[in-house]
């Protein structure tokens, strides 16, 4: 099985920013853990803070599944949205916090309502989730 994870705008500083929300690791090194958990399937993975290149990234996929963590992207980002309807390929849409115990702003997703489905609030293990769905 082929997974990419993509990444949204900010989660490039993972590790570095809000620890108390989103964890003391780097991006690189959930990715580290992400590829040993999937030691048996591709990963491959993609960060962008540009909106354009994620809508890119999701038409041009050639995998079974796409992991989204599209951060505040998720909440307003039509152009994605649109890029998610269009592809037949899966995608789960994940974030590490629970959204709903955040800001009011963050508990609207214009994403949810194409995806196959969402996992929140696990942390890293929310990557780790969502791939796994592929598998039921």
């Amino acid at each position: 099985m082929k997974l990419l994870f993509i990444n949204g705008v900010n989660l490039n500083l993972t590790g570095k920013r809000e620890k108390g929300v989103y964890g003391s690791q780097t991006l690189d090194e959930i990715n580290a853990e992400i590829v040993k958990h999937f030691k048996d399937d591709e990963c491959e993975f993609y960060q962008s803070n540009c909106e354009g290149e994620i809508c890119s990234k999701i038409q041009s996929a050639e995998c079974d599944g796409i992991i989204l963590n599209a951060g505040a992207f998720t909440h307003y980002s039509y152009a994605i949205r649109d890029a998610i309807a269009a592809v037949s390929v899966p995608v789960v849409e994940v974030h590490m916090s629970n959204v709903h115990a955040r800001e009011e702003f963050r508990h609207k997703s214009v994403l949810s309502e194409v995806c196959k489905g969402v996992i929140l609030g696990f942390g890293k293990n929310s990557y780790i989730l969502a791939g796994e769905s592929f598998k039921i």
